[in-house]
């Protein structure tokens, strides 16, 4: 009998923890309405003219690669909170034919957006919303984050496509 080796877990790199945010629907969203789901964060605002259209529209044709697996949530965060009222995130989500039941807009005070992105998700500053991160984070159902990705590669989509499968397939066991 040969074995199949099975592959290493992906490792655990840091916790998100407590957060409370309002998704662009006005519903509030917290760290324990993603609890027992695979998700992918990232952080934009919409009015950027740089990487952000292109994040999204790389975060769009995750929606697409991720179609029919239950328990996956797709989590966008603006930086910009005061200009990303609930109804401009309502707007820019339609741009990209986001699904309101899988792809959260969220918002909320500065002060827990900027603990989230830099302290939580270890993304660096977004004192200035033009410096914020272009990487994706992956976060397994327990609020683990288990991989960042550039936003830039094309690559890097199809890794965390398979890093998601993996994800479940490991919750299943």
């Amino acid at each position: 009998v040969r074995f199949l080796n099975k592959p290493e877990p992906l490792p655990v790199l840091g916790e998100v923890g407590e957060f409370a945010l309002t998704e662009r629907s006005g519903a509030a969203i917290t760290d324990a309405s993603l609890l027992n789901h695979v998700w992918i964060a990232d952080f934009v605002f919409t009015h950027c003219a740089g990487p952000c259209p292109m994040m999204t529209a790389r975060m769009a044709d995750l929606q697409d690669e991720l179609a029919g697996l239950n328990n996956v949530k797709l989590v966008t965060i603006s930086v910009d909170p005061e200009r990303d009222t609930p109804e401009v995130l309502t707007a820019y989500a339609a741009k990209f034919e986001a699904d309101a039941d899988r792809w959260w807009f969220l918002t909320g005070p500065m002060s827990q957006i900027a603990t989230l992105a830099v302290e939580r998700f270890k993304l660096g500053s977004v004192e200035d919303p033009i410096f914020h991160s272009t990487r994706f984070v992956l976060v397994d159902g327990q609020g683990r984050i288990r991989g960042y990705y550039d936003s830039e590669e094309q690559e890097h989509t199809g890794r965390i496509v398979a890093d998601v499968r993996r994800l479940l397939a490991e919750a299943r066991r």
